[in-house]
């Protein structure tokens, strides 16, 4: 198959045109949420005939998936087996306690290698790579473990996994921190992929004890925001370790859209496969699609799936979008422009609406912090009715006074709030025997602080 991305983008609109025909009325017979729904808004869905017409379509919040995922399972007797017969189901996380599954037929699993393979050209994986999966075991197969594996196959690389993390059951399959440290030494891996926050710490320790990392030239990122002065922290320790690369991967996606890559690092992310699935940036109000350049919700519209479909699904996140050939790869197709933030994410402090993101990001680039969590809770946690306060728990060598300072400034400046400064140890902050991602903020309010 030809790569869209070197079409112009009147040739991968025209293609996404057909794609969507085709997608919207096997919806119309066989998708039990979206018939429900275009027969209750009054959809003519036949009269949907280009891009350009989705803004007709109502938006598909998370919500409704979370609540019944069954009815976003597409069920058309008629197709060829592929499209049918359920390959694997991935879980997405929600707000509530049960993650939500994602059904994937055969064909949806082909798509996504087909989306993979993309993904490594553009971010620069190749087939004599090694890769580490990182990621720890869930209690649900989770995407970014399970599809590690399957980014690996689509390039035709080596994969191998550390089972880090907390133990689920009895069956004693973790492995340590440590171990972890010597599989990457044993098979000479060169790709680090994981969450950042235990990256880090797998570099950390690997300094420690003096380990061979030599072969490392790469870390694929994902499942935390991460921001340049984190990411030159990384790279500070692969120089450490005299490793051969020091190339930040920087991965952006989700279990509902599949991921994104980036041609150079601090890059728009590139969508990989837009004869896949087609990105929209909305006012999430009215679901009018917004220009590109302007910052608005992110929406997606899967082209060519058979398992869970989603049409205009609000993925959570605010962006940009940028069009055209890139200045740097010369690829077509849409970009989504960072920062990157998640509208659940935005809490209320003191009255000030702040971004946990940009906060994460101050304390990435302040030098002399081994380990830190920032906390909002009650100055007194027995009583509901307290003032809030921001708390920083910091692990660090460094003098406590001069860097107790600098994180005040620094932090009152990002988000117009004083916090509050404390120092713990490192393993009391962030131990990687329990946890592999590292919980960098936390609201420990009551549920029905406003």
């Amino acid at each position: 198959m030809n790569d869209l991305l070197r079409f112009s983008e009147s040739e991968i609109e025209k293609t996404q045109n057909e794609k969507l025909r085709a997608m919207l009325e096997m919806c119309s017979r066989g998708h039990p949420y979206y018939m429900n729904k275009w027969r209750e808004s009054g959809v003519n869905i036949s009269s949907i005939t280009s891009l350009s017409d989705l803004e007709l379509l109502p938006l598909t919040h998370k919500r409704a998936l979370m609540e019944d995922p069954e009815s976003f399972r597409l069920k058309l007797p008629d197709l060829p087996l592929h499209e049918r017969v359920l390959w694997d189901v991935g879980y997405t996380t929600g707000s509530t306690g049960d993650p939500t599954p994602v059904y994937n037929t055969s064909h949806d699993y082909y798509a996504y290698l087909f989306q993979s393979k993309r993904v490594a050209d553009i971010s620069g994986i190749r087939p004599d790579d090694i890769i580490a999966n990182l990621f720890p075991l869930t209690a649900a197969p989770m995407g970014a473990f399970v599809r590690s594996a399957t980014n690996a196959y689509a390039v035709g690389a080596t994969i191998f996994a550390a089972l880090p993390g907390a133990a689920h059951g009895n069956f004693d399959v973790n492995r340590s921190l440590d171990e972890a440290v010597a599989l990457i030494e044993l098979h000479r891996a060169t790709i680090l992929w994981g969450i950042p926050s235990f990256v880090r710490r797998i570099l950390m320790r690997a300094l420690e004890i003096n380990a061979d990392f030599r072969t490392v030239r790469m870390c694929a990122l994902t499942g935390e925001a991460t921001s340049k002065p984190f990411r030159e922290d990384l790279r500070n320790h692969l120089r450490q370790l005299k490793s051969a690369g020091t190339t930040m991967f920087d991965r952006y996606g989700s279990t509902e859209m599949g991921a994104f890559a980036q041609c150079v690092e601090d890059g728009p992310w590139h969508n990989p496969a837009p004869e896949i699935q087609f990105h929209e940036v909305v006012d999430p109000d009215t679901g009018k699609r917004l220009a590109d350049g302007e910052r608005g919700a992110l929406a997606v519209t899967h082209l060519d799936r058979r398992g869970t479909v989603l049409i205009r699904f609000l993925v959570g996140d605010i962006v940009s979008m940028v069009r055209g050939p890139c200045p740097v790869c010369g690829r077509f197709g849409d970009r989504l422009v960072g920062p990157v933030v998640r509208t659940k994410d935005l809490v209320k402090v003191k009255g000030m609406l702040i971004n946990p993101s940009a906060l994460i990001e101050t304390m990435n680039g302040i030098s002399g912090i081994d380990e830190y969590q920032v906390l909002v809770r009650r100055t007194k946690p027995e009583d509901p009715f307290s003032p809030d306060e921001l708390l920083v728990r910091m692990a660090s060598t460094a003098n406590h006074d001069h860097l107790s300072q600098v994180v005040i400034e620094r932090v009152q400046k990002t988000v117009q709030i004083r916090p509050r400064v404390e120092f713990s140890p490192a393993v009391e902050i962030y131990d990687p025997a329990k946890h592999s991602k590292a919980t960098r903020f936390q609201d420990q309010r009551p549920l029905n602080n406003e």
